[in-house]
């Protein structure tokens, strides 16, 4: 286990030898990145083996760091982080692989995408509120260049719509955070330190303060209604940002909301339960609708990325331990599948076609042009749907068996939002794909008008997600046996007695 800390070491390592080799050449410095990608997988999976799953968090490394505010750089996980560990290193590193064009700038575009993953590790292992801040943000700054330089459609307003709702959403944790550490009588920025301080705050003072920290991390959850810096930002991304904006950057708020805001107030969540759940819905409902009328590809794998978040936040307030531990494989399952859509869309589709619009799309017959995109884009779509088989399914199976126990009405009005998924995800696969007539679909001869094949580094990337999703569709125990021991800790049986409505 106390190998995990040294997936963020590796990270900023290899950021900095990435910097450094792409002053020499391109090629070194995607194999610096691939290599420090790789190496971060398997020290996940190495820990994952030699795991013990448990109520309590596993203190990996735990020293002094700034004494006079109680600041420890403290280290830990549990099922639930480890389970977010394992998502970042496959996201990392099939991101990429399908950056391996990327000619502009290399070394320091992989340079900022490693710091990016470096601090997302940090997130998942931080058990003090003062350190998992510093990581958040050290995960955020990326970001802006990654898109505002390397990015496509309206690149630079993209960025900075992302940037300025992440900012405020981390300023509304920090204001938080501190206001608790004051008011309660912290003696450090430990998780468990500030839970029990906030104990001493008055109930009002807990309700207002929940609000800023819970809001503030659901931001970068594209809840609603602060979801639309995330299709605008997925749309201007290059792809493998896309990937990870998808993949496990948005996971960071839905953590941040589970780990520390529940935990630390379940007497505030309580008060606060109902209005969680609708907007979760809402966002279900309304980020499907819009998906279905875009005629933009990569909008409509934006907006069901903000849809199928939804289910996530649902979970997360429906807080029964069903409906948690769906929360968690629901993070696990989108961050793999959203990953591989926008792959799909970014690098295979719209680097060859040049075209993004589903009505230009429709004309080719991308299933005899580009097979391999065609079948994998389905096999994803699919996944997303929710099919047996992938991971989808007992994700948002258990999320929505879960809701129900904690009130049915959530669940049937939630349900809509699988319904409009299935309508968007046909109407995509169809239109870009198989075109919208036979006689449309069979106007551009595919020997006559060829498109580049699809490289070995995007076909490694894509069987590698596809891999992890089967993976845990057809066995969701591996997964689930570390993540509902953890949710038998204290803190979290608090949220579950007292989230009850």
């Amino acid at each position: 286990m106390n190998l995990l800390p040294w997936t963020i070491y590796v990270s900023f390592a290899g950021a900095f030898l990435a910097l450094l080799a792409g002053t020499r050449s391109a090629s070194a410095a995607r194999w610096v990145a691939l290599a420090t990608a790789v190496a971060g997988t398997l020290l996940t999976l190495l820990a994952a083996q030699s795991f013990t799953p448990g109520p309590a968090m596993q203190t990996l490394v735990d020293v002094p760091w700034i004494g006079e505010l109680g600041v420890r750089y403290h280290l830990a996980v549990d099922g639930i982080s480890l389970t977010l560990l394992v998502l970042t290193g496959l996201a990392a590193t099939a991101g990429i692989l399908f950056s391996w064009n990327i000619e502009e700038r290399t070394g320091e575009f992989f340079s900022l995408y490693l710091a990016l993953i470096g601090g997302v590790y940090g997130v998942f292992m931080s058990v003090d509120a003062f350190v998992l801040f510093v990581f958040y943000e050290i995960a955020i700054v990326p970001k802006y260049f990654l898109i505002a330089i390397w990015g496509s459609t309206n690149r630079e307003y993209g960025a900075m719509k992302l940037v300025l709702y992440s900012f405020a959403g981390s300023a509304l944790v920090l204001a938080g955070l501190l206001w608790a550490y004051a008011a309660g009588g912290a003696h450090g920025f430990g998780l468990d330190e500030l839970t029990i301080a906030a104990t001493h705050i008055s109930h009002p003072s807990q309700i207002a303060i929940f609000a800023l920290v819970f809001l503030g991390f659901a931001v970068l959850a594209g809840m609603f209604p602060f979801h639309t810096w995330a299709p605008t930002g997925h749309v201007a991304a290059p792809t493998a940002a896309s990937m990870l904006l998808a993949g496990v950057v948005m996971k960071l708020g839905a953590y941040g909301c589970l780990r520390v805001a529940l935990p630390m107030f379940p007497g505030a969540f309580a008060a606060c339960q109902p209005i969680i759940a609708w907007l979760a819905i809402a966002g279900i409902i309304y980020a499907g609708f819009i998906a279905l009328v875009q005629e933009d590809f990569k909008f409509v794998i934006g907006y069901s990325s903000v849809s199928h978040m939804g289910f996530v936040l649902l979970g997360i307030a429906a807080a029964t331990p069903l409906a948690l531990a769906g929360a968690v494989l629901q993070m696990f399952s989108h961050g793999v599948i959203a990953g591989l859509l926008f792959a799909v869309v970014g690098r295979m589709v719209y680097e060859r076609t040049h075209t993004r619009q589903l009505a230009a799309l429709t004309a080719m017959p991308l299933h005899r042009l580009l097979p391999f995109a065609a079948v994998v884009f389905v096999l994803a779509g699919l996944a997303s749907l929710g099919l047996p088989g992938f991971s989808g399914f007992p994700a948002e199976l258990s999320i929505l068996i879960g809701t129900w126990q904690a009130k049915p009405l959530w669940a049937l009005v939630a349900a809509v939002g699988i319904v409009v998924a299935g309508a968007f995800t046909l109407r995509a696969i169809q239109v870009a794909f198989f075109g919208s007539t036979g006689a449309r679909a069979s106007s551009v001869d595919a020997h006559a008008h060829p498109l580049p094949p699809i490289t070995l580094a995007e076909k490694s990337g894509a069987l590698l997600l596809l891999a992890a999703t089967l993976f845990v569709g057809l066995k969701p125990d591996v997964l689930l046996n570390w993540i509902v021991p953890a949710l038998q800790s204290p803190a979290f049986q608090a949220v579950i007695k007292g989230g009850t409505p």
